[in-house]
C-alpha cells in the first residue's frame, strides 16, 4: 500500500505511556458499534490458549463508566485546514504535518488522514451529510473511553458516545503473528472498519439498531450486530475504492491480504479455532465468507447504498 505521501491527520490523541485509568472493564455491547473489530479475535485467542469458552470471557467483562484521558497532540507544522475542509492532495502540499516520532504511529496518522479526505467528499456527495472527523486515540495496555475502560485485549473499537476510535497498535502484531494477516493495507482496513462505524453513527444507524436490540431476543440482537459489522466492512471497502481512485494507494497483493484478514476474523473460523465448532446463532461479526464478501462489495462499488446489509 502506498501511504508515505499521504497527509497526516492531527486528529490523534496519543496517550501511550500515560498509565491508563483503572477500575472496571470495558462494556462489550453485541452490536451498536461499541464492539471493536478485534475484540472477538483476541478473546478467541485467549480462549484457545486457556481452554476457556470465549463466550464466558466476553460475558465476564462488566460495563464501566469513565471519561477520556490524554491530550490531543499538535505537531509543529500541523495542518491548517479546519475539520470542515479537506487538505489538498497533490504533490508536497499533501504533507502538512511533521511525522509522529515512530513509524507505526506515522502510518496510522496517514491512514486516518486518507479516511478524512475521502469521507469529507463522499459522505456529503452520497448522503448530503457533512462529515465530522473523529479522533483516534492511540493507547498502550489500558485507557479510558466514553464507553468505559479500554483494554488492549479488546482490539480496536469505536465508541459512539465520544465519537472516537481507540487503538492499541499491538493488535497489528497479533494480526501478523497469530492470525496470519498483516501488511499495510490489512492494517488500514482495520482502521477504516472502525471509521465505518463512525459513518454509521453519523447517518443514524447505530442508534436505531441499539433501540431494536433492547427489545430483541439474544439471537436477533446477535443478527443485528452481524449486519452492523458487515456494513462497516463494506464501508471500509468504499473508502479504499475512492482512496485508490484518487491516489492509487493499492499495490499488487494488497487486496488479497485484506481479504485474507477479513476471512481470518470470521466468527465461524474463530469459534472453530477456540471450541472446535461454530454456532451461527451466536455470531456477532459474520462468517469468513460474509466478511470478505462485503469488503469486496464496498471495494467494487464505492457506494454507501451498496452497503445496506439490512436489506439482504
Amino acid at each position: 500500500m502506498r501511504w508515505e505521501d499521504a497527509r497526516r491527520s492531527d486528529n490523534i490523541e496519543d496517550v501511550r505511556g500515560d498509565g491508563g485509568g483503572g477500575g472496571g472493564g470495558f462494556g462489550l455491547p453485541m452490536g451498536g458499534g461499541g464492539l471493536g473489530i478485534g475484540a472477538i479475535v483476541i478473546l478467541a485467542i485467549i480462549g484457545y490458549v486457556t481452554g476457556i469458552d470465549p463466550r464466558v470471557l466476553i460475558s465476564g467483562i462488566e460495563n464501566a463508566g469513565g471519561g477520556q484521558m490524554g491530550q490531543s497532540y499538535s505537531r509543529p507544522g500541523a495542518s491548517q485546514f479546519s475539520d470542515d475542509q479537506a487538505a489538498p492532495r497533490s504533490g508536497a502540499s499533501r504533507r502538512q504535518a511533521a511525522a509522529p516520532t515512530d513509524q507505526m504511529a506515522d502510518f496510522v496518522a496517514a491512514v486516518l488522514g486518507e479516511t478524512e479526505d475521502v469521507w469529507t467528499e463522499v459522505l456529503p456527495a452520497q448522503r448530503n451529510i457533512q462529515y465530522v472527523r473523529p479522533k483516534l486515540v492511540l493507547y498502550s495496555g489500558v485507557t479510558r473511553s466514553g464507553c468505559g475502560q479500554a483494554q488492549s485485549a479488546m482490539g480496536p473499537f469505536y465508541c459512539p458516545v465520544d465519537q472516537k476510535v481507540y487503538l492499541d497498535m499491538s493488535f497489528f502484531n497479533d494480526m501478523k503473528r497469530k492470525l496470519g494477516g498483516g501488511g499495510d493495507f490489512a492494517y488500514a482496513y482495520v482502521i477504516a472498519h472502525e471509521i465505518g462505524h463512525h459513518i454509521q453513527n453519523q447517518i443514524g444507524i447505530l442508534g436505531k439498531v441499539r433501540e431494536r436490540q433492547e427489545q430483541a431476543s439474544q439471537q436477533e440482537a446477535n443478527s443485528l450486530s452481524v449486519r452492523i459489522e458487515l456494513m462497516a466492512d463494506c464501508l471500509a471497502g468504499v473508502w479504499a475504492n475512492h482512496a485508490d481512485e484518487k491516489w492509487h494507494i493499492l499495490e499488487q497483493g494488497d487486496v488479497d491480504r485484506a481479504m485474507a484478514t477479513a476471512s481470518a476474523i470470521g466468527d465461524d473460523r474463530l469459534q472453530k479455532a477456540s471450541q472446535g465448532y461454530a454456532v451461527p446463532d451466536s455470531f456477532t461479526h459474520g462468517s469468513s465468507v460474509q466478511r470478505a464478501q462485503w469488503l469486496t462489495t464496498g471495494l467494487k462499488s464505492g457506494q454507501i447504498d451498496a452497503c445496506n446489509t439490512f436489506a439482504r
